[in-house]
């Protein structure tokens, strides 16, 4: 039986492959993941694609109110803008990789793949053990003892890992231990997460549930990592956020504001006047003269 080293897979990964580069294509890596006992998250969405095989373990995984069962050899694709969410009662052992696709630096008929597989790709896949995108992903896990691959041959396979995608979900026919990534990769999917979820709550237990750390363990992070609490950093990409729309569509107001999280229009104007020093309405005609 085969034994993974978790740790040591997630530190080269996460260090290694952030812009993972080929002949067609170049792509931006958020972040790579391989947990032995990941739980359930809340419901969610994401700007990029995050496609997950579950190693071993039992759970649902759910989009657009349709519930797919997860079990061992189970492949599967959140597309981007899709609220998705995974429960189990056991945990699953999973790897997962959250990407998206370089626009200016891919060639167009890379580009138009990925753009076909966001909007109409298949959503899982079932008894996936065999196929080549699964072989190349458990090639990529570092194994005890022998058998793990050279680590000239890592960036070339995960290349290959992520233009397999294409034909699994239906378009298109010893490594080192970096100590101290752990912590901007946790950073990285925090803030990735509050901006592409900014109409929701965003209550610190629930992205700390999501990140799979504690909720003090979260609030150091953004204390030491941006050098402001968690609440400012939400309050500060709100606001960025409502202004960007202000400026840059037609919406109302009413609309901006439950847009990016705001409970009312009353305290969204409120809000954005402390942090602006001008009501959203003077705001949006001032800037556009």
């Amino acid at each position: 039986m085969l034994l993974y080293l978790f740790k040591e897979t997630l530190a080269l990964w996460n260090e290694a492959l952030t812009v993972v580069r080929g002949e067609e294509a170049v792509f931006k890596v958020h972040y790579w993941g391989a947990e032995p006992c990941l739980y359930d998250n809340q419901p969610h969405k994401h700007s990029f694609f995050e496609i997950c095989y579950v190693l071993d373990g039992e759970g649902q995984y759910s989009e657009d109110a349709i519930v797919y069962p997860l079990r061992a050899g189970t492949l599967f694709c959140s597309r981007p803008g899709i609220v998705h969410q995974i429960r189990t009662d056991q945990g699953l052992n999973i790897v997962y990789v959250a990407f998206e696709i370089d626009e200016n630096a891919s060639e167009e008929g890379m580009r138009e793949a990925f753009n076909e597989l966001a909007l109409q790709g298949d959503t899982v896949r079932y008894e996936a053990e065999n196929l080549p995108t699964v072989q190349l992903w458990r090639s990529l896990l570092i194994r005890e003892g022998q058998g793990s691959l050279p680590s000239a041959a890592v960036h070339p396979v995960a290349y290959a890992l992520l233009i397999s995608f294409l034909a699994a979900f239906g378009t298109l026919t010893k490594a080192p231990v970096i100590r101290h990534s752990t912590t901007q990769v946790l950073m990285r999917r925090a803030k990735l997460y509050i901006r592409d979820n900014l109409s929701q709550a965003l209550l610190l237990k629930d992205v700390a549930t999501y990140l799979s750390v504690s909720e003090r363990h979260l609030s150091r992070l953004f204390s030491e990592g941006v050098y402001e609490s968690f609440t400012n950093f939400i309050r500060g990409e709100r606001i960025g956020q409502a202004a960007h729309l202000l400026l840059n569509s037609d919406l109302a107001i009413k609309e901006i504001a439950e847009m990016t999280g705001f409970s009312s229009v009353h305290y969204f104007t409120r809000t954005f006047l402390k942090e602006k020093k001008v009501p959203p309405g003077r705001f949006r005609q001032k800037e556009k003269r």
